[in-house]
């Protein structure tokens, strides 16, 4: 379906019904803030709650008043999630999602169950127009997880956990694509089951957070509540090609600490086998190359929330997680003759990570100091990682010593950040008209570790698909940031409000940054409004970005990434890094044309200044002499050609626009039970606004690196979501259309040798766009338990193929940096729930 016909038929769903999506079509919860079965509730009696503190910083719990579902989870009632209070780019204590001056989603955890996902990042790619992931990792690439907001780098986004800073993963996504240098949070490693809602700021938000908010913020709000059990289970499969299994189990559940505090516990735990597409290997006619697919995983995770009186007026709180998790990605098939005295029959080697993610905050806070309520945290969190390979092999260690390992240590890394804040809230009386104050103060340490493989993983060439790193590529490095912000929010008049936020910040590696935000929200009747914000932001090269560096080994190539301050580097025209700038300016206009019918609809542009790319691509025997300088050795038997190195730069200047519709409504059928139809969409364009050269005189970005910035990410993506309820059934059924994706993709092994493995010219390959759908069934059995059978993707839609002369081995056919439509097809799967 065309992308004219696919709005034409949303706008006919919203009108002739008159119905469309809840303030959040993500919610995919019943639209009605005005339900007859569900209540609202205030949350159980912590110390919070009793007092009434809160601030924008912290979501713990607080005099909010929330909406709850009256019945247990998984039932076919579900709470209006944009009626929930937020905490989320504002300071003020009793602001909803449809009445805040950005645009905010609210998602649900009913929602995220009801996506079919086992995972954090899948859920919300499946929930939210916004948020996109690729289609297929790549090589250790495949083992970092990580979102994309409004087609922005990951690096771009802003993850908090209950309003706090979360640390970033450590494992660097080093192959090539629009994600490039990423480092992000892995939303993943926070248990599905801890979740009470999502709340996602889409815009600029670095004025009140800082660094990395500048396609937006996900801020994960932890359940709280002191009672109660909930238990999950689920499998399934992607049955077309019969192999991807999965499963899952997690569970929760609050005790009360005394009659003044809270204690809650969240655990899953889940696994994953390899889903590989099959194709056929041009040289050897077989299908015996397996390194498209998804990685083979398992992961456990741990939540620990809690919160009780200390003192009169005082409060503690704090949150631990924790999470493991073991991968394995298949990397490309090895002939027999790569070494046959060990492998006769060739080898298959796998990429393998060891993972072990921390956090965990303290805070104390209170409403008596002068009038302010307050709030005294610090957390501290770390993302380590042990990356190795299997199945493998160093064949120029062979040939020297006559042995090699098949299995070896390739490398280690370590990220971790420690977080300290002191935030004020107050509210007051200024000529009649409310006026909310709230300022505080951040000290950041970060600091990244990078240990060294063993010797015979990076000697003679390093092992196939996966060389070690060096001792020249380790090191420890770190970096302290203090910041300082203020934040006044006014009832100018009764039917206007304005927000202007500031915030400066001071880096030990790249001086000070001031950043600034002005929001405004006008209410011409309770029906109609219309918002606006104006914003800059920045975000300062990561750790990761300033310092890796790497030797990455293909079948047929090698590619050196270089650290950009390194003497390597700067032979290829480095210089070092400044920070991204951006401009960030929105309006909308939100209505509620009759009761319940809810639309809001917002432009956005986002003007980023010297984008961290991966630039300054050379190859051949500069790219040779490059790495070289390094101390690392190259296989032999490659040609010049098929040598390249590059490294990270402010490459270019980008302009993104778009346009984000929400709507729904809530249709009460009688006795045929309720139905809540919601609409999302998102159309997104980023263009090239300038090109930066390096030292040498070179552009930064070929054709295919501004492919990768300004294409890669869908022109447009439509959620529809109707979910009926009617006794003890519950059906939800979303359609999904990804719009087009363009990629300028290399030649690989099988085009003409003048064009192979170029890096100035490009195919132009398109993705066109797809409609995915999912359907899922609940049934009731009793009033704890709920069961459920569902197909994500049901009609098994995959991207479209590339050509044999741009896929690479001949089997590699779809395009790994398209963040559209996924390749595993259609996925069938089971759930059962248990409430107490």
């Amino acid at each position: 379906m065309s992308l004219k016909k696919g709005l034409l038929f949303s706008a006919s769903l919203a009108f002739s019904h008159m119905s469309v999506a809840g303030a959040a079509p993500e919610a995919a919860s019943l639209g009605a803030h005005k339900r007859k079965h569900i209540v609202k509730v205030k949350p159980a009696p912590t110390p919070a709650a009793r007092q009434g503190v809160a601030t924008g910083a912290h979501a713990a719990p607080t005099g909010r008043r929330t909406v709850r579902s009256a019945v247990p989870a998984g039932s076919v009632a579900a709470p209006d999630a944009a009626e929930i209070v937020i905490a989320t780019g504002t300071h003020v204590r009793n602001r909803t999602a449809r009445a805040s001056t950005s645009p905010i989603d609210v998602i649900s955890a009913a929602a995220l169950r009801r996506s079919g996902q086992i995972n954090l990042a899948d859920a919300l790619a499946r929930t939210n127009p916004s948020i996109s992931i690729n289609a297929v990792g790549w090589d250790a690439g495949a083992l970092t997880s990580f979102i994309r907001l409004r087609g922005l780098n990951p690096n771009d986004t802003l993850v908090l956990v209950d309003g706090k800073r979360r640390h970033m993963t450590g494992n660097i996504y080093a192959d090539s694509g629009p994600q490039k240098g990423s480092t992000p949070v892995d939303l993943n490693m926070i248990p599905v089951d801890a979740i009470d809602h999502i709340e996602v700021l889409r815009g600029g938000a670095a004025a009140q957070y800082g660094s990395d908010a500048i396609a937006g913020v996900v801020n994960v709000v932890l359940k709280k509540t002191p009672h109660g059990l909930d238990m999950t289970a689920q499998t399934g499969a992607n049955a077309y090609n019969g192999d991807g299994w999965q499963y899952q189990v997690g569970m929760d559940g609050g005790f009360s600490l005394g009659g003044d505090g809270y204690l809650h516990l969240s655990g899953q735990a889940y696994h994953t086998d390899h889903f590989v597409h099959g194709g056929t290997d041009a040289r050897t006619g077989l299908q015996d190359d397996q390194a498209q697919s998804t990685p083979e995983e398992t992961r456990e995770t741990l939540g620990i929330d809690f919160g009780k009186t200390l003192a009169e007026g005082v409060q503690g709180y704090g949150f631990i997680t924790y999470g493991h998790r073991h991968a394995e990605a298949n990397e490309h098939y090895r002939l027999p003759s790569v070494l046959p005295q060990l492998y006769p029959y060739g080898f298959l080697p796998l990429e393998t990570i060891e993972e072990n993610d921390y956090a965990a905050t303290l805070g104390l806070k209170g409403d008596r100091f002068l009038g302010f309520h307050w709030d005294l945290s610090t957390t501290y969190g770390a993302d380590e990682d042990d990356i190795g390979v299997k199945n493998t092999a160093n064949v120029g260690f062979y040939d020297a010593y006559g042995w090699t390992p098949t299995m070896v240590h390739a490398e280690s890394y370590r990220n971790a950040q420690w977080t300290n804040d002191l935030d004020f809230t107050r509210l007051f009386q200024v000529l009649g008209r409310k006026l909310n104050l709230a300022f505080g103060a951040e000290h950041r340490l970060e600091t990244y570790d990078v240990g060294a493989g063993i010797p015979p993983s990076y000697l003679l060439g390093g092992t196939a698909a996966y060389a070690g790193l060096m001792p020249e590529n380790a090191g420890r490095w770190s970096r302290d940031i203090w910041a300082g912000y203020i934040d006044t929010d006014m009832h100018v008049t009764r039917k206007l409000d304005v927000d202007l936020a500031g915030r400066f910040e001071h880096y030990t590696d790249f001086g000070n940054t001031e950043n600034g935000k002005i929001s405004a929200r006008y209410d011409f009747t309770r029906r109609i409004a219309v918002r606006a914000t104006i914003s800059n932001g920045f975000r300062a090269p990561t750790l990761a970005e300033e310092h890796y560096s790497s030797l990455n080994v293909s079948p047929t190539g090698a590619t050196g990434d270089l650290a950009v301050n390194s003497a390597a580097a700067r032979l290829l025209g480095a210089v070092p890094l400044k920070p991204e700038r951006s401009t960030n300016a929105s309006g909308g206009i939100v209505l509620e044309p009759v009761d319940g019918f809810h639309v809001a609809v917002d432009v956005y542009q986002i003007n980023i200044r010297d984008r961290i790319v991966a630039g300054g691509n050379y190859e051949g025997a500069i790219a040779e002499q490059a790495i070289a300088l390094t101390g690392a050795t190259l296989p032999t038997g490659l040609q010049s050609n098929d040598v390249s190195a590059t490294y990270f730069s402010n490459g270019a200047s980008t302009r993104t626009q778009g346009l984000d519709i929400t709507a729904d409504y809530l249709f009460r059928l009688r006795q045929y039970g309720n139905l809540d139809l919601s609409l999302g969409l998102n159309l997104n364009r980023t263009r090239l606004h300038h090109l930066a050269k390096d030292a040498n005189g070179n552009p930064l970005l070929s054709a295919q690196g501004i492919g990768y910035l300004t294409n890669a990410s869908p022109r447009s993506k439509i959620i529809l979501d109707a979910y009926w309820t009617i006794g003890n059934w519950d059906i939800n059924l979303r359609q999904t259309r990804y719009g087009q994706t363009v990629d300028d993709v290399s030649y690989e092994d099988q085009a003409p040798a003048a064009l192979r493995y170029s890096n100035t010219q490009f195919y132009q390959f398109v993705n066109t766009p797809r409609w995915l759908t999912d359907l899922e069934v609940g049934y009731r059995l009793s009033r704890r338990w709920h069961v459920a059978v569902g197909a994500n993707n049901i009609f098994n839609v995959r991207p479209r193929r590339m050509p044999l002369i741009t896929s690479y081995l001949g089997n590699s056919y779809y395009d790994a940096n398209s963040s559209g439509v996924p390749i595993t097809g259609g996925y069938y799967y089971g759930r059962i729930n248990f409430s107490l």
